[in-house]
């Protein structure tokens, strides 16, 4: 079963008004850089419950969702421990 994990996110506003993330910061340290934002659009995270702002991300090479719910930032894990 997954989990939402929140994390601490760098955004930018643009000049129209979309919130595009940078970068995430993990819990340990780590950041990972956002490649590209591939899609957003307002959904469920239907692996972990609750709704918002999902963003399709490229990290890494891999494909991952991203949410923003009101105004917290989290992502889908298989556990807590992650």
């Amino acid at each position: 079963m997954s989990h939402k994990k929140y994390v601490e996110v760098t955004a930018v506003f643009t000049a129209d008004g979309r919130v595009m993330p940078q970068t995430i910061h993990w819990d340990t340290g780590t950041v990972y850089e956002v490649d590209k934002v591939l899609d957003v659009r307002r959904a469920a995270a239907t692996k972990a419950g609750g709704c918002g702002l999902r963003y399709t991300c490229r990290i890494r090479g891999q494909q991952t969702y991203l949410f923003l719910d009101e105004d917290r930032w989290f992502v889908e894990t298989r556990s807590y421990a992650e």
